[in-house]
């Protein structure tokens, strides 16, 4: 090869590194500054859970309303992202229709879009870790640790005669149906509120109580933690 083409090719090579150098700096810089956004923000997260009908969403209703909260729901995001029409939400609605389980990176940034958007500063995450897995992925993607886990504890029995009177009309509302969605709760979310229980971290409520109860209950927590804040 003539020394001319030589230098042409390293030339072009040098100057080829320079690019990417340059293109790797400018793109570590725009994610350093996306997290940052998500990190300079002080949020304060309420992982609430429960079995089905433990009363989590007339609860968390109520929180809202006395404390100021944003209550986010998980099942309520995909729904709407799927609603969309977006790419996202075209493949998230596919995997439900295959019966498979939405990533948890879907739903986690999904929740941490929803978070930065948002002008509050005090988010209720309803149904949310689903498992372990889920877990983890949040902590690590967000940077976030819940303050507490509101954890609404109810017996199988009574929350089966709730589903099953409440009539709204839910595919999901069958004594069979019911009882799977107890069996996965039991298997994959306990285990979270376990882990939660362990760093001292679980607000437990007796969830079988009349609502106006279970309120003041919950209440009370929230106060506690607004008087702690305060001193």
């Amino acid at each position: 090869m003539p020394l001319y083409d030589v230098k042409l090719l390293c030339r072009s090579f040098v100057q080829t590194q320079i690019y990417l150098a340059f293109m790797g700096t400018v793109v570590d810089a725009a994610n350093k500054e996306a997290n940052g956004s998500a990190a300079e923000k002080k949020t304060t997260v309420v992982f609430v859970l429960g079995g089905p009908g433990s009363g989590k969403g007339t609860q968390c209703a109520n929180i809202v309303q006395h404390f100021g909260y944003t209550h986010l729901s998980a099942g309520d995001l995909l729904r709407a992202e799927i609603k969309s029409g977006s790419e996202n939400g075209t493949m998230i609605q596919n995997m439900i229709k295959e019966g498979k389980i939405v990533p948890s990176e879907v739903t986690i940034k999904l929740l941490q879009k929803a978070i930065l958007e948002n002008g509050n500063d005090k988010f209720l995450i309803d149904g949310f870790p689903r498992n372990e897995e889920n877990r983890a992925a949040f902590e690590e993607v967000t940077k976030i640790e819940p303050e507490f886990v509101l954890f609404f504890d109810c017996s199988e029995e009574e929350m089966e005669r709730r589903l099953l009177g409440r009539n709204q009309g839910r595919e999901d509302d069958n004594i069979e149906t019911i009882r799977k969605r107890f069996k996965v709760f039991l298997e994959s979310s306990l285990p979270v509120v376990q882990y939660y229980e362990s760093k001292g971290k679980v607000r437990k409520i007796d969830a079988a109580k009349p609502i106006e109860e279970v309120f003041e209950a919950v209440k009370a927590v929230f106060n506690a933690k607004d008087e702690k804040a305060a001193a």
